[in-house]
């Protein structure tokens, strides 16, 4: 009797120390429900080479942050040195999102979080390869 008592608060305690786990990793995504079409304008400032490019297929640009996935709220990412990409985005109700890929965190309007790797080096790539379509 006491060992499957001990048994069953074992597997309580292991099912919630899993679901605690979870929980704390589980990701958000802020931008899963982007229109392009809420979009009003967009530009994209790098730095260097602090140059900012206009942004005209905001079809592009939302697929991307689509995919964004964000964690826990992370300010260690003012001790990282890097390229600095921003992008601006005024929405059709005039509301402005400041959106930062800055690997291995993502700064929206201002606040730093923990990110999935992938999706924001793919957004940093694009804004680079709009920079290099400026330039060229």
């Amino acid at each position: 009797m006491k060992k499957t008592k001990a048994l069953t608060v074992l597997s309580v305690c292991v099912l919630l120390a899993c679901a605690a786990v979870f929980l704390l990793t589980a990701g958000d995504r802020p931008f899963k429900d982007l229109d392009a079409a809420e979009i009003a304008s967009a530009d994209v400032h790098l730095t260097p080479p602090d140059k900012t490019v206009q942004i005209t297929d905001t079809e592009e640009l939302a697929e991307y942050l689509k995919d964004i996935v964000i964690y826990r709220e992370d300010s260690s990412y003012t001790e990282y040195d890097g390229q600095g990409v921003t992008f601006t985005l005024t929405m059709q109700d005039g509301t402005q999102i400041e959106a930062a890929p800055y690997q291995p965190f993502f700064i929206l309007n201002g606040v730093g979080y923990k990110t999935s790797y992938e999706p924001c080096e793919a957004l940093s790539n694009y804004a680079n390869r709009l920079l290099n379509a400026e330039d060229a």
